[in-house]
């Protein structure tokens, strides 16, 4: 097959996250299956217009902010000759409404909708710009074949408007090779609780300090780790100052996969407590390495930690029962090594492989008819 991926960033993006991860390990993939996929991406400053990444033929243009318009552009100029099988439409912020500019066949992927969490998120303009662009989702996408990559994805598309019928669940996956447990089952000395991801105001990481305070109180010793970077950092730190957990807080800033996979491997609990989520992969990949996550009960995450066996769920946004979560796992240590073991087994059933497997068939069966 041709196939022709849109989505608003690349996996070399700066600001890219784990929906372009999720891009690139799959697409990646289909060419490893003997397909030809070509990537339309925006670009940032002192990027390479085009290049190719692992197989995958990839056209940058515009911007962050101007990608929707420069999008349906540089296609009708460059692309709207080739003769793609198939358009799969990456929607991860905002649609790219490619119905309305190829009359190619198209896919819908979707990760997940913000909603009205985007104003948790952003300012009002864009916040609200979010939310009307994404308005238009079930006139637009109607008759569009459409892969989501959880059910809560799903059931969010379908409250919309989307019929059920036209939407399949293909889970994102991990890389089960890289993210196993540690060769010595070794663990950190101290009680070591990780954050790993992008600091959002949607992800809550406010949550996590909050808990990591009152166990303070509580007389338990607990450091809390957080790998990633984003633009809510500068209100965590002040937080941090306000709450005088700055000792027991470790803001790491971006780490190396390597460091990530040994945070993973030694920390004594992962935590994630995002309001939403596509997926919450960072769940499954500490899961893979034995290490049970607390999370919030909030879609997306409430199918990548099953409660009670490899991690806790807790109601996104009660604090009391966030703290009591991380505090009696952290003094559990029998709970934590058969969550662990249990969370790898679970893991054992998503993969890479698997996720591009399961594209190539849906996308093949449609390419058929």
């Amino acid at each position: 097959m041709r196939i022709l991926v849109v989505n608003w960033l690349d996996r070399e993006n700066p600001l890219a996250g784990g929906a372009e991860i999720h891009l690139h390990e799959t697409f990646s993939r289909m060419v490893q299956l003997g397909h030809k996929v070509t990537l339309l991406t925006s670009g940032w400053s002192g990027c390479a217009a085009r290049v190719d990444l692992d197989g995958i033929d990839i056209h940058r243009t515009g911007a962050r902010y101007t990608f929707l318009f420069a999008a349906a552009a540089y296609y009708l100029r460059h692309l709207s000759r080739e003769s793609f099988d198939v358009v799969v439409e990456d929607l991860n912020k905002v649609p790219l409404f490619t119905p309305c500019w190829t009359r190619s066949r198209i896919v819908l992927l979707v990760h997940h909708l913000f909603g009205l969490t985007a104003f948790e998120e952003a300012r009002i303009p864009i916040a609200s710009a979010t939310w009307l662009l994404e308005r238009p989702i079930p006139w637009i996408f109607a008759n569009t074949p459409t892969i989501a990559v959880s059910e809560s994805t799903k059931k969010d598309l379908v409250k919309r408007g989307l019929h059920p019928e036209q939407i399949k669940v293909i889970p994102n996956g991990i890389d089960l090779d890289w993210y196993t447990p540690h060769p010595n089952h070794a663990r950190s000395a101290d009680p070591t609780v990780l954050y790993l991801g992008r600091l959002k105001k949607y992800k809550r990481v406010d949550l996590l300090l909050h808990a990591i305070d009152k166990l303070a109180q509580q007389g338990v010793e607990v450091t809390l780790k957080i790998a990633g970077t984003g633009d809510d950092l500068r209100r965590l730190e002040s937080l941090c100052i306000k709450l005088d957990i700055t000792n027991q807080v470790d803001f790491m800033g971006y780490v190396s996969e390597k460091k990530k996979l040994e945070l993973l491997q030694t920390c004594w609990l992962h935590v994630l407590t995002s309001s939403k989520e596509g997926w919450g992969i960072s769940c499954l990949e500490s899961s893979a390495c034995g290490t049970p996550t607390v999370a919030s009960d909030s879609p997306g995450l409430r199918e990548s930690v099953v409660s009670g066996e490899t991690g806790l769920l807790v109601p996104h946004g009660d604090q009391q029962k966030l703290t009591l979560a991380i505090g009696s796992l952290l003094s559990d240590h029998q709970a934590r090594k058969e969550m662990g073991r249990r969370g790898r087994r679970f893991a054992e059933r998503y993969s890479w492989d698997n996720s591009a497997r399961a594209m190539e068939d849906f996308l093949t069966r449609l390419v058929a008819q």
